[in-house]
C-alpha cells in the first residue's frame, strides 16, 4: 500500500473560549499558569479605548502583577519586539498577554520568542525555526479579521530590507484565545470592513490552498457564508451585537482554516505591499483579492464554483466562465458596499515599485501554497491590474 505524504493533514488551533464577556477570564487562565507578573501587550489606540486598563484592573483583582508594553506600530517592527521582549527581561515577567489587532498579537508572539531563546527575531524567519517553547501566551483580539490569537504565523515588518517576514510554527500559536465579540464593539466602520475582507480572504485563500483538506474546508466554507450575508449589515450598523459575533465568528474559522491550510498569492503581495510601503494589511488584501481570483480560476474551477455557493450564487445551469464573472462581480459589489474601492495607485504605489514587490512576494511561504504556480511576470501582471 502507498502511503504518500503529501496527503496527509495536520491541524493545530489554541485553547478557544468564545462569546461575550470572555475576556473577563484572562486572569483565571493567567493564574492557571501560576502567572505572578505579565506582560501586557497592545498598542495606543487599544489603549484609549479603555480595553488595556480593563484587562490590568482584572489582573490586579486577582493579584497578578502587570507591566504595560504598547510600542507597537501598525506593522510591528522588528525593534518594537526586542523592545518589548527586553521589558518582559527586565521587568521579570512570566506570562503574555496580548490585546488587540493582528499588530499587538503578532508582536507578542515575537517578543515571546526572543524572551526565550535571546536572539535577535530575524533569526527566527521562516518554517519551523523555534527551538525553545515561548512564555504562557494569551490573546484577546479586539478586530474580526486578522486571526492572530489563533494562527501559527507572526509577520513582524524588517525597515531595513522593507520587508515583512513571516514565522509560521506550531509554537507560535498561542496557549489560550479569548475570543469577545463585545472587545469589537470600538472599531469604526471603516476598520470593520478592512478586518472582515480580510478574513475573506483568508478564508477564500486556505479553501483553493493547495494545503487545504476536510479539516480545513468546513471552516473555510462557513466563513465565507457569515461574511457574506452579515459584513455589509454590520458596517452599516457597527453597534449590532449579533452581527458583531457573526463576524468574530467568521474570522475565528478562518483563522482555523488559514493557520492549518496556509495561503495565497493575495497575502504573499499584500505581505510585500506592507513591508514595502508600510500599508494596512487588510486593505492591501482587499484592493489584490479580485484580481487573484481571476489569475488563479483556471487552476481551482471546483473550488471556486464551491466559494461561489458559499457567496449565496445560484450555480445551477451555470458554465464555468459564467460562474466566474458572478463570483468577480460578487466580490467587487462586497467590497464597494463597506467602501474599500480604492485602487493601489490611490495609495502611492507606482508602476516603478513593482519590480521590487514582485520580488518580495515570490519570497514569501504563502505564495507556495496558492493554487496556480506564479511566475515573477504573473505577479507583476496582477499588481499592474490592481493599480
Amino acid at each position: 500500500m502507498n502511503h504518500d505524504i503529501s496527503a496527509l493533514r495536520k491541524f493545530v488551533s489554541p485553547e478557544i473560549v468564545f462569546g461575550a464577556g470572555a475576556r473577563k477570564s484572562v486572569a483565571n487562565f493567567a493564574s492557571n499558569f501560576g502567572a505572578k507578573h505579565v506582560l501586557l501587550v497592545s498598542d495606543p489606540g487599544v489603549a484609549a479605548a479603555g480595553w488595556v486598563n480593563e484587562i490590568v484592573t482584572l489582573l490586579t483583582d486577582a493579584g497578578i502583577r502587570t507591566t504595560i508594553f504598547t510600542g507597537v506600530s501598525p506593522n510591528p517592527k522588528v525593534d518594537e519586539v526586542m523592545a518589548g521582549a527586553e521589558l518582559y527581561k527586565s521587568s521579570e515577567c512570566d506570562v503574555i498577554v496580548a490585546i488587540g489587532g493582528g499588530s499587538p498579537m503578532d508582536c507578542a508572539k515575537g517578543i515571546g520568542i526572543v524572551a526565550t531563546h535571546g536572539r535577535s527575531i530575524l533569526e527566527f524567519e521562516g518554517v519551523d525555526t523555534i527551538t525553545h517553547p515561548s512564555p504562557p501566551l494569551i490573546l484577546i483580539p479586539t478586530t474580526a479579521g486578522t486571526s492572530a490569537d489563533v494562527s501559527q504565523f507572526a509577520i513582524i515588518s524588517d525597515p531595513q530590507r522593507r520587508f515583512k517576514f513571516s514565522i509560521i510554527s506550531k509554537a507560535v500559536v498561542p496557549d489560550v484565545s479569548l475570543i469577545d465579540p463585545e472587545v469589537t464593539e470600538t472599531m469604526d466602520a471603516y476598520l470593520t470592513a478592512c478586518t472582515g475582507v480580510d478574513a475573506m480572504v483568508h478564508a477564500i485563500e486556505a479553501f483553493v490552498s493547495t494545503g487545504s483538506g476536510p479539516l480545513t474546508d468546513s471552516h473555510a466554507l462557513e466563513a465565507i457564508r457569515l461574511i457574506n450575508r452579515n459584513l455589509e449589515p454590520l458596517v452599516e450598523n457597527t453597534a449590532n451585537p449579533y452581527l458583531r459575533e457573526q463576524i468574530m465568528l467568521a474570522s475565528m474559522q478562518a483563522g482555523l482554516a488559514f493557520s492549518n491550510a496556509i495561503l495565497g498569492a493575495v497575502h504573499a503581495m499584500s505581505h510585500s505591499l506592507g513591508g514595502y510601503l508600510d500599508l494596512p494589511h487588510g486593505l492591501c488584501n482587499a484592493l489584490l483579492l479580485e484580481h487573484v481570483v481571476a489569475y488563479n480560476y483556471v487552476s481551482a474551477e471546483d473550488r471556486f464554483r464551491r466559494v461561489a455557493e458559499a457567496m449565496d450564487i445560484d450555480t445551477r445551469g451555470m458554465g464555468k466562465p459564467e460562474i466566474k464573472k458572478r463570483l468577480m462581480n460578487r466580490i467587487v459589489e462586497l467590497k464597494r458596499k463597506v467602501g474599500l474601492e480604492a485602487r493601489l495607485a490611490e495609495l502611492g504605489v507606482t508602476v516603478s515599485d513593482i519590480p521590487y514587490l514582485s520580488g518580495f512576494a515570490l519570497q514569501d511561504p504563502c505564495i507556495l501554497t496558492n493554487p496556480r504556480k506564479s511566475s515573477l511576470r504573473d505577479v507583476q501582471v496582477v499588481y499592474e491590474e490592481a493599480l
